[in-house]
């Protein structure tokens, strides 16, 4: 058993099956502001703010009505999402105030996908609520310290080293999911590697601390 203050979790690959919806957006982007396909595979990373990515592509001028156009294709697409496995049993088991929603969506993409699926956080982190996002550490700074809990007494879930290196950095303890991420390129960015959330149990608890297993594989 582990004992935490907060579980900190990453929402896109970790507690929703967004990546293929994801993929079709980027595509149809890239294309409609003719983003060569090169520099676009260099630039891009999984569990980065979409601002921080288009600031690389695109002239300066361009980025904020580009980035809302990314927005809109993606919440146009958030009614097809689903959960990934374990998601609504390991929320469903935790106190109100003992977890977030750490994400580089911005708050109303965040929103349509959570509204979409179902989830219901008590507090929700996106690239709205942060000057720095991921690989950078505000984000989970940012979430441990709305929860009133110690950043090194919480557990981040994550399943992309960007997402990883943010926890890492904000000095949480770390679990990566092998949903989008090939498990030997998480191992050596997390303290534990599972298969996804079917394998985290929480024990039952009305409020913080909580305390948590981990089924390793």
């Amino acid at each position: 058993m582990i004992s935490a203050q907060a579980l900190l979790f990453d929402m896109d690959g970790t507690l929703v099956d967004s990546g293929p919806a994801i993929q079709q957006c980027w595509d149809q982007w890239v294309d409609e502001y003719d983003i060569d396909r090169t520099r676009f595979d260099q630039v891009i990373g999984h569990g980065i703010p979409a601002r921080q990515i288009a600031a690389q592509l695109l002239p300066a001028d361009t980025v904020a009505a580009a980035t809302d156009r990314l927005e809109q294709l993606e919440i146009d697409r958030a009614p097809d999402l689903r959960v990934l496995p374990g998601t609504r049993e390991l929320l469903a088991s935790l106190p109100d105030d003992a977890w977030a929603v750490v994400t580089s969506c911005t708050r109303p993409l965040a929103e349509a996908r959570i509204k979409a699926v179902g989830i219901d956080p008590p507090l929700l982190i996106t690239a709205d609520d942060v000057t720095t996002g991921k690989p950078a550490p505000e984000p989970y700074l940012t979430a441990a310290r709305r929860l009133g809990a110690d950043p090194a007494h919480t557990i981040a879930f994550e399943d992309a080293p960007a997402g990883l290196a943010s926890a890492r950095a904000a000095g949480t303890r770390t679990v990566a999911v092998t949903t989008t991420t090939a498990a030997d390129q998480l191992h050596g960015h997390a303290d534990t590697v599972v298969t996804d959330l079917s394998h985290v149990e929480c024990a039952p608890a009305l409020e913080p601390p909580v305390e948590i297993h981990i089924h390793t594989t």
